[in-house]
């Protein structure tokens, strides 16, 4: 985090952000499975698996979604290498507008569907030679840097190395509380928002 601008720290905490908001409302929506955290939904997988039951399906689909999502982007990216990022951020907000209108009519797991999707495809914002270099969806590899982090600072090396990826870790949970509580008010016109989110912070990037 601290070899990129300030500028994209920035966008990097709003993405993490929109990802908790967008992962709060298909969690409620589905009654407990993902759209952003697939750690959760493959072991959700394994308990349908193990239990033979329809859950299997419904986490296996999120799953598949979500590699469909950063597999577009990908070769989104690569066709598109001088407005990269933009365009990558523009089709996560197109797959969230999608998941929006059919949220609209009713169509919930399809909606969700391209959640997952769009929660794909944003993690690829900030990939470089391949590898994503700011994780935002997989807390868990953050929670490790902040512990390293830590342990480094506790050795003599810097002592707010931390405080990045501790921001991204909160700028999800807060993004998953706004979600919960938004939850109640506008349903599956949450993912409105977060498109209107995302196509925002594709004009604020740089290409």
């Amino acid at each position: 985090m601290h070899d990129h601008p300030r500028r994209d720290q920035v966008i990097a905490a709003a993405l993490a952000a929109l990802a908790g908001y967008v992962d709060a409302v298909g969690f409620i929506a589905s009654g407990g499975l993902f759209v952003s955290f697939m750690s959760g939904n493959s072991t959700r997988l394994g308990i349908g698996l193990a239990e033979a039951s329809h859950l299997a399906a419904l986490a296996g689909s999120l799953l598949a979604a979500f590699v469909g999502g950063v597999t577009l982007a990908t070769l989104l990216g690569r066709r598109a290498a001088d407005q990269r990022r933009r365009r990558q951020l523009l089709l996560v907000a197109l797959l969230l507008g999608g998941g929006f209108t059919l949220g609209q009519s009713g169509f919930t797991w399809p909606a969700l569907l391209l959640a997952a999707m769009a929660m794909g495809a944003e993690n690829c914002v900030f990939e470089a030679g391949g590898d994503v270099k700011i994780s935002l969806t997989f807390m868990t590899g953050n929670l490790v840097k902040i512990g390293q982090r830590l342990a480094l600072a506790l050795t003599g090396g810097p002592v707010l190395a931390f405080l990045p990826w501790l921001l991204l870790w909160l700028a999800m949970i807060g993004g998953a509380v706004t979600g919960a509580l938004a939850w109640p008010l506008l349903g599956m016109a949450n993912l409105g928002i977060a498109a209107a989110v995302a196509a925002a912070l594709a004009l604020l990037i740089d290409a």
